[in-house]
């Protein structure tokens, strides 16, 4: 049976989406009965054996190379990496690969700012290109579906603020501060002193530039620093905040991180954990770990809890945010085009490829798949001694 026979079975069994699949030879083979969404093009051979030696990676690997194209709705395409009937196994040679990326990897203390640099210092004009005005990479949060980025990323820096029970004078640690939105926002808004680390030298650079020019130095510390070397000084704050760093953890060093957080956290202090997960755990899909995210991981909400569990913190209330991700990446997608006359001046072709195929996969994900987006909030000490409304009312102004 050839590549192409292998396809069409697999391809019959998918419902709910008509598509269709060119091939090198002009061969056109259209599945489902309405107008097409999208046309999958492989332009050689090789990209088919590709795909049925590894989907995710070969599929990924073809089309930075341009030997696959997409023609249409590129999410919806990408959404069939999801669907359980498109089931191939991966070859031993691509097993034993995705072994090896992993390993090498692994987030201890030097190989954790290399993970983190191979992303994040891309360049700083790269990221403003399509983050929207405050440079803010994560999930925002979308109090109407057609709230702009910046309205819906303004709404997610108070929501976190408003979940944290923040006052005037307190301190706050934000664990992966990233260009430094919400650290300068906290100081802003709520008048408290913060300390923001990051693994990124660009990220820092850029987060000191704005404390300094807006006038918040007194009020904000910033460092390039791992979580663990913060947690062996002699520092405790009221807060605690992570927004999007927990996925650069590793799965081997989700208690060491919960127990830096207990290190670090006052007595009837109060923390907040957003990040990405599965229902399911498991290591981030391989092509993402050998091109965007090295070394991450997405926990399940049961390794997050015993963590904190074990790290003698209490979790009070735990939220899925997955439809404000998918909306957050769409925002992200239309200014990833929009300005892509200047992406392609600051990139390379290959590096463009691979961020409209991670953007748009991604998307996929949040819509098709089973990624979700969670935010934990948590304490040092019980709920009946912490300051914790006895509702959610608060939250929802």
């Amino acid at each position: 049976m050839n590549a192409i026979t292998v396809f069409d079975t697999l391809f019959h069994h998918i419902e709910g989406v008509s598509f269709c699949v060119k091939y090198w030879d002009k061969k056109t083979i259209n599945y489902g009965i309405d107008k097409p969404a999208f046309t999958i093009i492989f332009k050689k051979p090789e990209a088919l054996d590709e795909v049925l030696t590894h989907l995710s990676l070969g599929f990924g690997e073809a089309y930075t190379r341009g030997d696959i194209e997409i023609e249409g709705d590129i999410q919806r395409a990408l959404g069939l990496l999801f669907d359980p009937h498109l089931k191939i196994r991966p070859s031993i040679r691509a097993i034993l690969h995705i072994g090896w990326l992993q390993l090498v990897h692994k987030n201890h203390l030097k190989q954790a700012r290399k993970n983190i640099s191979h992303h994040y210092d891309v360049s700083n004009e790269f990221y403003d290109q399509w983050l929207g005005k405050e440079r803010i990479y994560s999930c925002a949060y979308f109090k109407n579906e057609d709230d702009d980025i910046d309205t819906a990323q303004e709404n997610k820096l108070d929501y976190i603020c408003r979940k944290l029970l923040l006052k005037p004078g307190q301190t706050l640690l934000d664990i992966g501060c990233g260009w430094g939105a919400l650290v300068l926002y906290a100081a802003k808004k709520y008048d408290v002193k913060v300390m923001g680390i990051t693994l990124s030298k660009n990220q820092l650079e850029r987060a000191r530039k704005r404390a300094k020019q807006e006038g918040l130095s007194d009020k904000v510390t910033l460092e390039l620093c791992d979580y663990r070397e913060l947690a062996t000084r002699n520092v405790s704050f009221d807060r605690i905040v992570s927004v999007g760093m927990m996925e650069h953890v590793g799965k081997n060093h989700i208690h060491e991180y919960m127990a830096a957080n207990n290190k670090l956290l006052k007595e009837n202090g109060v923390g907040l954990l957003h990040t990405i997960g599965k229902m399911k755990s498991g290591r981030i899909d391989a092509w993402m770990e050998k091109y965007i995210f090295p070394g991450a991981y997405l926990p399940e909400p049961g390794e997050l809890i015993d963590g904190f569990r074990d790290a003698g913190l209490e979790v009070y209330h735990l939220e899925n945010l997955r439809p404000h991700y998918a909306l957050t990446l769409k925002s992200w997608v239309k200014n990833f085009e929009k300005n892509i006359e200047t992406i392609q001046k600051l990139v390379s072709p290959e590096l463009v490829r691979i961020y409209r195929l991670y953007l748009n996969g991604c998307v996929a994900a949040f819509t098709y798949g089973d990624i979700n987006l969670y935010q934990i909030s948590f304490c040092k000490g019980y709920t009946n001694q912490v300051p914790v409304p006895l509702t959610n009312h608060y939250l929802y102004v």
